[in-house]
């Protein structure tokens, strides 16, 4: 594996990549500047919209729209037009708590969670979002909710809250959209940072972005081994998904945030977004049923 491209987007927190293969484009937000990037695989043109709100999240909903996570709404955005529609929110007492990232399960729900921006310890909440719009809370007491996956069989759910350095696993009912803690699944050893950002590749396999330990890392959620690492000349990698023809090309976002000046004339590709070929591919991401 290797890096096949670098997008120079230096974002301060790149975040929640996005392939929408019918459109031939990877998506990817810099929450704290408010931008959400859209790059054409075929054409490698980058376009750059701003949204005055931290922009947490990028998720395909119906009809060609995209479902954005701004502060603590979740609003339906059209690309072409510009037009925005709020769906929903959560929170808002809590002015100083946003989303962070969010996933669609198999049935088309909104999974979500958010955070405090002072990182308090137990502040944040995942929900879960159907047509109803109306938003349920799934898991409680979380600091930084973060990354998420299932499994093709749609038995079993994988959640992130970084500060554990754990990743947890559930069973999932793909009916009624529940879940039941089962065990902790990967625990991340010393000195390989913090999981963020994650994906499960066609294996079952679980690759997870680690926010300071430069790269992305290739973990089986049934040993709790690692099989693998993408290494990259940055520290902070942040989110990863699959994309391309073939759903062999693995996006990487990262940031700039919590380096000094110095740090980024070290590491001087911090923010941009890397392109890779992998031996074993994804499945592509599913469309909210909203």
């Amino acid at each position: 594996m290797k890096i096949i491209n670098t997008i120079p987007s230096q974002c301060f927190l790149g975040e929640g990549p996005l392939w929408i293969a019918k459109l031939g484009c990877f998506f990817w937000v810099d929450i704290e500047k408010g931008n959400l990037h859209r790059y054409n695989l075929a054409t490698e043109q980058l376009e750059i919209r701003h949204f005055p709100n931290r922009l947490a999240v990028v998720l395909e909903g119906q009809n060609g729209k995209l479902i954005l996570g701004l502060d603590r709404k979740l609003v339906r955005y059209d690309w072409d037009t510009q037009d925005i529609e709020e769906l929903c929110q959560v929170e808002l007492e809590l002015t100083l708590h946003r989303f962070n990232d969010g996933k669609i399960d198999p049935q088309g729900r909104i999974w979500i969670g958010t955070l405090s921006r002072l990182f308090t310890e137990g502040a944040g909440s995942l929900y879960r979002i159907g047509t109803d719009l109306k938003p349920q809370i799934q898991l409680q007491n979380l600091t930084i909710s973060n990354g998420m996956a299932w499994t093709a069989d749609q038995r079993t759910y994988y959640f992130i809250d970084t500060p554990t350095k754990k990743i947890q696993e559930f069973a999932f009912d793909p009916e009624s959209g529940g879940i039941q803690f089962r065990r902790i699944a990967v625990e991340i050893l010393e000195g390989l940072g913090f999981p963020d950002g994650m994906c499960i590749d066609r294996e079952g396999m679980l690759w997870v972005a680690h926010y300071g330990g430069s790269g992305v890392y290739r973990w089986n959620p049934e040993t709790g081994k690692l099989l693998d690492k993408i290494e990259l000349p940055v520290p902070h990698v942040t989110s990863c998904c699959f994309g391309g023809e073939n759903m062999d090309l693995m996006l990487i976002t990262t940031a700039q945030e919590n380096l000094t000046g110095d740090d980024l004339e070290k590491y001087p590709q911090s923010g941009n977004v890397f392109l890779v070929n992998v031996e074993v591919g994804g499945l592509e991401s599913n469309r909210a049923e909203i």
